[in-house]
């Protein structure tokens, strides 16, 4: 008799123990129905019991394991009916977890509302300033110390000066004409106040970063880029974003696997490939990389696509070898398509410091480099090598890398960079 009693509690639980927390707490409601269902004949739980055959389809709406008890079993299936029923078509399992599935879609939307929200507020600049703090606090955080309470520009104050532009890896070159023109003007008496100095330094950086931004304009097609650098820059990951960038500008791109000497290179590109959806060129391991080159242009040619980008080995810069060996395949790559290629672009680590500047250097004078890429400003404190580079050399920089993300690779704005830079450390 007593089990006949709780069977009404069961035939209920479903509709009224909706997800987890009514599972938990949804006791008191059911010992209410009891108490009301007590009153009547105890009979009509039996025929609930015999209607199950129709439910025992769906087998799935209930998650009781096989050895649960036939009456519970029974009494639960014609409700979870009843509720498929109520919800249009939907499966149980959809139903019985209305307060439990939630938050997942909710957690969506609510990400898809920050995201929105942090580009309404500027937040490309906030990420670009976050990528910057430590080049921020090494160059402008000490700059601002320096200046902290000073009154005037004395001897002393100059020799400070100095010190920070050498040790902030803007390249001895610049460091050196900024500080010339700062005592050239102090000496005129055109620059008293300390405090002006700081928009006096940011004004000069700017008009040398300004200087580098310049348009990329894909003005053939195929526009057939060969990416160069050194090991360990980020050469390939560079690639493959920018894959994927012109590909979501509606490019047909094609890569090619020319670096066959460094391990997993290849394999590491083809990922890349498939993330951006884009077709790859590729030979085994120790093929001639001149021959994939050619490969990848005669590829780009025939299909009719827009932009071939051409992976090399990384090698050190002062390797003649190695050089050479890129000068060769800036030959073939000419000779299956002339004026190609029409990009040469370097990519740069910041990490390198003022050797960055070597590099750039050295690669521009054995294959006339036309573009360059600085990666990995947000894990470094030397990112001020970016001006020693554009001062010296005078390259566009086509974009910059602050972060992991496909997004973290944007193209260089030279206000911005300034601002963020020079941004106030509260």
């Amino acid at each position: 008799m007593s089990e006949d009693k709780k069977s009404p509690e069961r035939q209920d639980a479903p509709r009224e123990k909706k997800g987890f927390f009514g599972r938990l707490f949804g006791r008191d409601r059911q010992e209410e129905q009891a108490e009301e269902a007590a009153a009547s004949a105890p009979s009509p739980a039996s025929p609930a019991a015999e209607e199950p055959p129709t439910a025992t389809a769906e087998p799935a709406a209930v998650p009781e394991p096989p050895t649960a008890a036939a009456p519970a079993a029974a009494a639960a299936e014609p409700d979870a009916g009843q509720e498929e029923k109520a919800a249009g078509g939907q499966s149980p399992p959809a139903s019985t977890a209305d307060e439990g599935e939630p938050p997942a879609p909710a957690k969506e939307v609510d990400e898809k509302k920050s995201d929105q929200a942090e580009k309404g507020r500027g937040g490309l600049f906030s990420r670009l300033k976050s990528g910057l703090s430590k080049t921020r606090h090494r160059f402008v955080g000490t700059l601002d110390n320096l200046l902290y309470g000073q009154k005037k520009i004395d001897e002393e104050f100059l020799e400070e000066l100095e010190e920070i532009l050498l040790t902030s890896d803007l390249g001895v070159q610049t460091s050196y004409r900024l500080f010339r023109e700062v005592e050239e003007r102090v000496s005129h008496q055109a620059l008293e106040d300390p405090q002006q100095l700081r928009l006096f330094l940011q004004q000069e950086i700017r008009k040398i970063l300004q200087g580098s931004e310049r348009p990329w304009e894909l003005d053939a097609r195929p526009y057939v880029i060969m990416a160069v650098g050194v090991n360990g820059v980020g050469k390939t990951t560079t690639i493959g974003k920018l894959a994927a960038i012109f590909s979501g500008q509606g490019k047909k791109v094609i890569l090619g696997a020319a670096d066959t000497f460094r391990a997993a290179a290849v394999e590491q590109l083809e990922i890349w490939s498939e993330r951006a959806g884009v077709p790859i060129v590729r030979q085994k391991m120790g093929a001639d990389p001149a021959a994939v080159s050619f490969d990848t242009v005669q590829a780009a040619v025939n299909r009719q696509l827009d932009v071939a980008i051409i992976d090399t080995a990384g090698r050190l810069h002062t390797k003649v070898n190695l050089m050479d060996e890129l000068k060769k395949m800036q030959r073939v790559i000419s000779k299956a398509l002339p004026g190609a290629p029409h990009e040469i672009l370097l990519v740069l680590d910041a990490n390198t410091g003022q050797n960055a500047i070597n590099q750039a250097r050295m690669f521009h004078e054995a294959l006339g480099v036309t573009g360059l890429v600085m990666t990995k400003l947000d894990g470094t404190a030397k990112g001020g090598v970016i001006v020693g580079v554009c001062d010296e050399l005078q390259l566009p920089v086509r974009y910059i890398g602050i972060g992991e993300r496909l997004e973290d690779l944007r193209p260089f704005k030279a206000d911005d960079f300034v601002d963020a830079l020079f941004d106030r450390i509260g």
